[in-house]
């Protein structure tokens, strides 16, 4: 999942991107509205964390584009606002969730996790394939009722390839939604976190590799005949 953390003030912002990151969320940082504008024109988000008070203007007015737009990516707004009719007034424009500052982090890790799911993309909150299980609101994952330690990275891309059972997840759209702009589009991350998640998850092996295309997840344990599927 991919996040957009709009906060100008240095410190804070790099305390919320870090600590969203140890969270297993990809996280891209602006610091003013016009560098928002910048990155959304370029990347897909399952969620913004805006600040109100910007240089340039006020966090709402991004949001109102938005919504303005059509577009229905989830935004939490974090700020200092705490009067009840700043919160009327972050709703009204097309908030969907206030978190005021200061704020505990866990609570907002937890509530940018829940607008993700919201917007659509990871809809259950318990993901079962096969003997697997993995619970995306308390982040953790069983195989044959066996608790698996996974980094928060491992568990990004299982949870991405959860969501769509069966469906192949290209190679881009787990670079799009599980890195953020740190990563090197053409380093092998993608395969190392792959190989990782596999030896964690025991055999039979519940991760495909589709050539040329991406992975896929699902409980069948030998691909089909003629199929191009790899190991």
């Amino acid at each position: 999942m991919r996040v957009l953390v709009v906060e100008d003030d240095r410190e804070l912002g790099r305390v919320v991107v870090s600590g969203l990151r140890s969270a297993g969320f990809a996280v891209d940082l602006a610091d003013r509205l016009a560098e928002a504008d910048l990155k959304l024109a370029t990347n897909a988000y399952d969620c913004l964390v805006v600040d109100r008070g910007l240089p340039d203007g006020d966090g709402l007015a991004l949001v109102d584009r938005l919504r303005r737009a059509g577009a229905r990516v989830p935004v939490l707004m974090l700020t200092a606002m705490d009067a009840v009719a700043d919160r009327v007034a972050g709703f009204q424009d097309g908030t969907d969730d206030y978190v005021v500052k200061p704020f505990a982090f866990a609570e907002l890790a937890a509530r940018v996790g829940a607008l993700c799911r919201r917007a659509g993309r990871l809809r259950p909150s318990v993901a079962v394939v096969g003997d697997l299980e993995v619970d995306l609101g308390r982040r953790r994952v069983r195989r044959s009722g066996v608790l698996l330690a996974l980094t928060a990275k491992e568990f990004a891309v299982l949870e991405l390839l959860v969501a769509g059972v069966g469906q192949v997840v290209p190679r881009t759209d787990l670079i799009e939604c599980c890195w953020d702009e740190m990563a090197e589009p053409m380093s092998n991350v993608v395969d190392a976190v792959i190989a990782q998640l596999r030896r964690k998850l025991g055999a039979p092996a519940v991760i495909r590799t589709v050539r040329g295309v991406g992975f896929v997840i699902d409980d069948v344990e030998e691909p089909a005949a003629g199929a191009p599927v790899s190991r």
